[in-house]
């Protein structure tokens, strides 16, 4: 039986990182992994995702709408865009931060300003502020491997090699505080 990880945010927020780490520590824990990523107009501070399935033998690496046993959102309204993703029952954790996007920034849309409370209204919803976490690490950019720490904690993986893969694919500058950054979010959940 395999399990689907799907990881989104904004450009910038470390989406893909945190899904090569994840997919890394996996492949070194002896699954089988499958990963998929989209950036779009991510360098503009558009819409990523990024999908990971795995288990003992997976043939593909989409993870389709209703299927995802885990739903990381890196921002507020990421989570209720790909909301649809996550099959019922399963988990969301979400970065409690509004970034707002070109159309919000020029006035034309307006953020919306209820969307933590309509997520609370979902079962197995788990609400964090991981940017603050990073800010007092020293860095708001390692929020996404504070979010990576509470997923792994609640798929009960706490024993990936994570620190390994940390190693593997984050200038040597930045290992400890990602490390830190990890084991405080596996702290949280």
């Amino acid at each position: 039986m395999s399990k689907n990880v799907k990881l989104v945010g904004v450009g910038g927020q470390g989406t893909i990182l945190s899904t090569k780490i994840l997919t890394q520590a996996l492949l070194n824990a002896g699954y089988d992994v499958k990963m998929s990523e989209i950036h779009g107009m991510s360098q503009r501070g558009g819409s990523v995702s990024s999908d990971i399935r795995f288990g003992d033998h997976v043939s593909s690496p989409v993870v389709e709408k209703g299927s995802a046993d885990f739903l990381v959102a890196f921002e507020q309204m990421e989570a209720v865009r790909y909301l649809d993703y996550l099959k019922p029952g399963g988990i969301l954790i979400v970065n409690d931060l509004k970034i707002n996007s070109m159309l919000t920034q020029a006035g034309k849309v307006k953020y919306p300003e209820d969307i933590i409370e309509y997520l609370k209204t979902r079962e197995n919803t788990y609400i964090f502020d991981a940017t603050s976490v990073a800010t007092k690490l020293g860095n708001a950019r390692v929020l996404n491997i504070v979010l990576l720490g509470t997923l792994v904690k609640a798929m009960g993986l706490e024993n990936l090699p994570i620190e390994k893969a940390i190693e593997d694919l984050v200038k040597p500058r930045f290992i400890d505080i990602n490390k830190q950054a990890f084991n405080i979010g596996l702290s949280m959940m």
